[in-house]
């Protein structure tokens, strides 16, 4: 029995290619479906997202190449396209490799937590589809866990690696928690809508997003229950504002020195935290000059990015070795199935045998031939059906002079 991780990622492929090779969650189950009942493996599970598609299966004799073959038909992708692109592993190797995945280490951003909810997801489509089974159930089950061992053993996903995320821990940091504070992001662009929701996350509830049009920011404040304004209504929110952070393509600065101070005294000089994640700067940098008056700018925080993930990596040097040492205890279950399936035929195989004599023997008594005989009959073909093929063992091993061979033959036989 094998198991098998076939796919591409971020490492291997282009964006275009990742999109071409992507199953949409339309046609997951029917994915799911094709590929088990096409004879390609008795178990799957197919995890895509948008930095990878992997082919998870669990079966004997699992092709690769017809694998490869069955997704770029699947995809109407030609199959040269793949070539150069698409990785495989197996057995213990896949296992790690779904380990790594599900734990961050594969990730673009290393440690990064969504993956896991990804790989929970795709599991969970793929047993409901009945394309999870035994194999896969228990080797699932045991990424989850090892996962969180990760997490939980190793500071893999403790530091901000993300310059949105780094000013919401900093911000964090400062202030301890966002109960009862008011955050005034100003923009509405990819950046402010990750630290709208980075910052969400965290517990802030009083949120206004101020942007020149207000139509782009309601469609960032709507996502976090937060308010709206216009880049002229800063000053009057930044009256109430514990933490103003800014990110928009203005090629001029949007909050000057000269605001903050007349903010600054008509909040009697209750401290203002503020970041500038712009480039070209929306604040002024004068503004670091004012007493109470806090600002960042988005270098400051690629340094704490830059010592962040140095952490990380150190981080997944030690998860490596919690992965590595389950993949071999998982692997070693595996070797073990196949052991329990040989005493399975080799006891079916003996009972046939003892089935077959007996019922012919049956069949003499009932015709009225000797019971001695029978009996004897019986005895002799079952002890010579049985000790065939170990005997024709042991012959083979002498005849070869394989000492190790014989030995081992004779302790299964428990000949001393």
């Amino acid at each position: 029995m094998t198991v098998l991780a076939l796919g591409i990622n971020h490492k291997t492929a282009s964006v275009e290619l990742r999109e071409r090779l992507a199953f949409t969650p339309e046609r997951l189950s029917e994915a799911l479906e094709s590929v088990v009942t096409d004879g390609l493996c008795d178990e799957a599970v197919i995890l895509s997202t948008c930095n990878r598609t992997e082919i998870y299966c669990f079966g004997e004799l699992i092709n690769s190449e017809t694998l490869t073959s069955w997704l770029a038909d699947f995809h109407l992708v030609p199959e040269q396209d793949l070539d150069q692109h698409l990785y495989v592993q197996r057995d213990v190797s896949a296992t790690t490799h779904l380990m790594r995945v599900a734990s961050g280490l594969d990730s673009m951003v290393l440690g990064e937590p969504q993956i896991l909810g990804q790989v929970k997801q795709a599991y969970q489509q793929a047993k409901s589809m009945g394309t999870v089974k035994t194999y896969f159930e228990r080797m699932f089950q045991q990424v989850f866990s090892v996962a969180k061992k990760v997490r939980t053993e190793t500071d893999i996903a403790v530091n901000a690696v993300s310059v949105a995320y780094a000013a919401v821990t900093l911000a964090k940091q400062v202030f301890g928690s966002f109960d009862n504070k008011k955050v005034l992001l100003v923009g509405a662009g990819e950046t402010i809508e990750l630290v709208a929701k980075h910052i969400f996350e965290q517990g802030a509830k009083d949120i206004v997003v101020a942007n020149r049009t207000l139509s782009k920011a309601k469609l960032v404040a709507e996502q976090f229950a937060a308010k709206t304004c216009t880049i002229a209504q800063i000053p009057e929110q930044m009256l109430e504002a514990d933490v103003v952070i800014s990110s928009t393509a203005s090629t001029l600065p949007i909050i000057g020195k000269g605001m903050v101070e007349n903010v600054l005294k008509r909040r009697k000089h209750r401290p203002m935290f503020l970041v500038d994640l712009a480039v070209p700067r929306d604040i002024e940098s004068q503004v670091a000059e004012l007493d109470d008056a806090y600002l960042y700018t988005v270098d400051d925080l690629q340094e704490i990015v830059a010592q962040n993930m140095q952490a990380r990596t150190e981080a997944a040097e030690d998860a490596e070795v919690i992965i590595q040492q389950k993949a071999n205890i998982f692997d070693d279950w595996l070797n073990s199935l196949e052991s329990v399936d040989l005493i399975r035929d080799y006891r079916e195989q003996s009972l046939a045998v003892k089935d077959e004599l007996l019922e012919r023997a049956i069949n003499q008594l009932q015709s009225g031939n000797d019971v001695e005989q029978i009996l004897k009959e019986l005895a002799n073909k079952l002890t010579n059906k049985l000790i065939h093929a170990p005997t024709s063992a042991l012959k083979d091993a002498a005849e070869k002079q394989n000492v190790q061979e014989l030995t081992a033959i004779k302790a299964v036989l428990g000949i001393r």
